[in-house]
């Protein structure tokens, strides 16, 4: 059974930072699957942050993640990570990582539609 499982999320305050991880487990192999980060705020769309590719070598990033955001991953550990810093009350959202197997390219759009394995999400609160 595929499962992934967010944590590191909580309260912070404004310009702090937040390192999230997502464990994976029940894929045979997990690096033939990109994995993203997604978020949504309440009354908003599920917005991709960040996706890295199967075997980490490629790395994309919307633009309100960029310079603040990094995405790792190590699948030896089955372990996916988003350090966020310089974090900003607009970053307050529910965090989410999913995994499929589709492309991780720079300038492509991150959209939930490419992705059908999710967690269950962590609260990030950002306080000014």
């Amino acid at each position: 059974q595929y499962r992934l499982v967010e944590s590191g999320g909580g309260l912070e305050q404004s310009g702090g930072s937040l390192t999230l991880s997502c464990a994976a487990s029940g894929f045979t192999n997990l690096d033939v699957y990109a994995i993203a980060w997604f978020r949504q705020a309440p009354g908003k769309e599920r917005e991709g942050v960040s996706c890295i590719s199967a075997r980490g070598g490629v790395t994309n990033f919307a633009d309100s993640a960029k310079d603040r955001f990094t995405i790792s991953r190590d699948n030896t550990k089955n372990m996916i990570w988003l350090k966020m810093n310089n974090l900003k009350p607009d970053d307050t959202a529910t965090y989410y990582c999913a995994a499929d197997m589709t492309p991780c390219l720079p300038l492509r759009p991150i959209v939930p539609e490419d992705y059908s394995y999710w967690g269950q999400g962590t609260q990030v609160t950002v306080s000014s």
